[in-house]
């Protein structure tokens, strides 16, 4: 009888775990971005003219107006310009890099960034990603055989190894990067199909 109720609560809770952190996420991100915005608008504009979930709605514009700016040819050139200081300073060169990157590989403008590929080492084939295909931007011990860097995630870790393999040891998958993404992570428990 115990097993039997030990169980129910431990389905339960795997059900709601993911739905409770997507709202605690989401809630989280809602709060900060009406106090970092709230505070920046008490001081413009007068408090008979705030209302709660003004900082959020402006917060939003804000992300709005800076992503179309990105658009622009100037801007993009005055980014990259405080990019490059950026990387000049010690410690937040190291953070930044590290953020960028990540948000790079993530961004769905990047031509081939992020592409899920089979590896074939051994008869073994992994699902990974491959994270560079130029050549310039490999190491320099690299370069000379045509490889490209393929990213392989571990199951139910955050971690992962970064492989340089043959071209021709890679074949593309048909699956999206967050299928592919789940499907690895989870060790295929969840399967390939989604909602």
């Amino acid at each position: 009888m115990l097993k039997m109720i030990g169980t129910i609560l431990l389905t339960g809770f795997i059900t709601l775990l993911p739905v409770m952190l997507t709202v605690y996420l989401m809630y989280w991100l809602a709060v900060s971005l009406e106090q970092v915005m709230g505070s920046m608008l008490h001081w413009v504009i007068p408090d008979s003219l705030y209302f709660p979930g003004l900082g959020m709605m402006v917060g939003l514009l804000v992300m709005f107006v800076v992503g179309l700016l990105m658009k622009a040819y100037l801007v993009r050139r005055i980014f990259d310009l405080g990019e490059k200081v950026l990387y000049r300073l010690p410690l937040v060169k190291t953070i930044y890099r590290a953020l960028r990157d990540l948000s790079d590989f993530m961004s769905p403008k990047k031509e081939g960034m992020g592409q899920v590929v089979a590896v074939t080492i051994n008869d073994v084939q992994l699902i990974g990603f491959i994270t560079q295909q130029d050549k310039e931007r490999l190491p320099e011990p690299f370069r000379d055989d045509d490889r490209v860097l393929v990213y392989v995630p571990m199951s139910y870790m955050v971690g992962g190894h970064s492989l340089f393999v043959p071209r021709d040891s890679v074949r593309p998958v048909n699956m999206s990067m967050d299928e592919a993404m789940r499907f690895v992570l989870t060790a295929g428990i969840t399967g390939k199909s989604t909602p």
